[in-house]
């Protein structure tokens, strides 16, 4: 085979395995995250723009770290999880999971309410119960990836924080000096805000959604002809190249509302965001009126991508933990009768959580700080899982995907815990 018609063919499977690592990279914009930055930006300015640069090659390592355990294995990490461990360590984290994915999928519907209230006077509190129900309905009756790919697209809307940042002319000073060095402040409310930052960016549901969505693919590839399934090293390098721009966009857009919300919100003194209208503002130098438009329609799609990841990233890791045989979105509600009502019973609880009038913007950021405090604990599993030649036999992690998990690792943990000292000794 000639050099052009390999790196031809090297093109397009690269091309062919975008998917999880794309959905994985737009989902962790979720309102939760949009809603953190937002709030850190307005709140300390250009002060965490760091975080974007730091947490890239982390996030991009954890990420495919999950994606090789499931490549390797064949199973979702919670069916590993509990294979590897005693029940007493694999269950507590599914249970944790389950309760912050439904807690997190609440304050997503409510943001998607809060979204569509933006464009027409529907009140919040009337719309998140039909919101909900059309979320199970895609999931239940819809083609996922379809619906995958339709609400992908919103997400750029999200693109708006970029020229946005331009059109508010920052300080490029104070925007070179947030963004190349790093300014902890062993405070309350700084570390509270950096805990929600990295909790909403190497968030614990994307750990188990990537290696669930990895052995979809595989299932895929299975019945695929053998010349076109590729070997476990292609594979591998496939997920990396995917997850990689995934995560690339997703840092992008972290990196641009903080940075637009700083220049505008904060710069107008404006640093305790109550409302998503107060949120939209950030984009008016750029969309003048229209910036509430904008910002509604990136709600809307990364709510509709996000939830659907949730509810089902936890219905996998309860159906790997009761080693349920059928528990996939290929297969249809009868066929996996107990995977759908998890999905169903994760969904209506989080719709429950919508009338107890919190206010979205705090619930949205009060998740990332849950998702914080659950990631460390997780991600010590993962690393332990992934050096484990029993389990990835000649796929153990690397020097760089050790140094990198182990980091993300320690950083979580050192983040939570200087929270708890600011609790504990204010």
């Amino acid at each position: 085979m000639s050099q052009n018609k390999w790196n031809q063919k090297r093109l397009g499977r690269l091309l062919k395995s975008l998917g999880p690592g794309i959905v994985t990279g737009a989902s962790d914009d979720d309102p939760s995250g949009i809603a953190t930055y937002a709030q850190a930006g307005a709140a300390l300015g250009y002060s965490t723009l760091w975080t974007a640069l730091v947490t890239y090659p982390l996030m991009a390592a954890v990420q495919l770290i999950c994606a090789k355990v499931g490549l390797v294995t064949g199973k979702g990490l919670s069916s590993v999880l509990h294979e590897r461990f005693s029940p007493k360590i694999s269950y507590p984290a599914v249970l944790a999971l389950v309760i912050a994915n439904t807690i997190n999928a609440g304050a997503d519907i409510t943001a998607i309410a809060a979204g569509i209230n933006l464009l027409v006077p529907i009140p919040i509190a009337v719309s998140v119960a039909p919101i909900a129900l059309l979320i199970l309905v895609l999931q239940f009756w819809g083609n996922y990836r379809l619906i995958a790919t339709i609400f992908k697209w919103l997400t750029f809307a999200l693109l708006a924080y970029v020229a946005a940042s331009f059109y508010a002319r920052p300080d490029l000073g104070a925007v070179l000096q947030g963004t190349l060095l790093p300014k902890i402040q062993f405070d309350r409310s700084y570390l509270e805000t950096l805990l929600a930052i990295l909790g909403t960016t190497i968030s614990p549901y994307l750990f188990f959604w990537q290696a669930s969505q990895e052995v979809e693919e595989k299932n895929l590839r299975i019945r695929q002809p053998r010349r076109e399934r590729g070997t476990m090293a292609e594979n591998l390098t496939d997920a990396a190249w995917d997850i990689n721009l995934g995560m690339f966009f997703s840092n992008l857009i972290m990196y641009f509302i903080i940075l637009t919300t700083a220049a505008t919100l904060h710069k107008a003194g404006e640093t305790n965001i109550q409302s998503a209208s107060e949120a939209a503002e950030a984009l008016r130098p750029l969309a003048g009126d229209a910036a509430t438009i904008l910002f509604a329609l990136g709600m809307i799609g990364t709510g509709f991508l996000a939830v659907p990841i949730l509810t089902a990233s936890a219905a996998y890791s309860v159906a790997e933990a009761a080693q349920w045989k059928r528990h996939s979105l290929d297969q249809t509600p009868r066929r996996a009768f107990n995977f759908y009502a998890v999905i169903a019973a994760i969904t209506l609880v989080a719709l429950a959580l919508n009338f107890s009038g919190i206010n979205p913007i705090k619930a949205l950021y009060w998740t990332a700080v849950i998702n914080g405090f659950l990631a460390g604990p997780l991600l010590v599993l993962i690393m332990l899982i992934a050096n484990n030649k029993a389990v990835m036999k000649n796929s153990v992690n690397g020097l760089a995907l050790n140094v990198l998990g182990w980091s993300a690792t320690g950083i979580m943990s050192l983040a939570a815990l200087g929270l708890v000292i600011t609790w504990i000794w204010p």
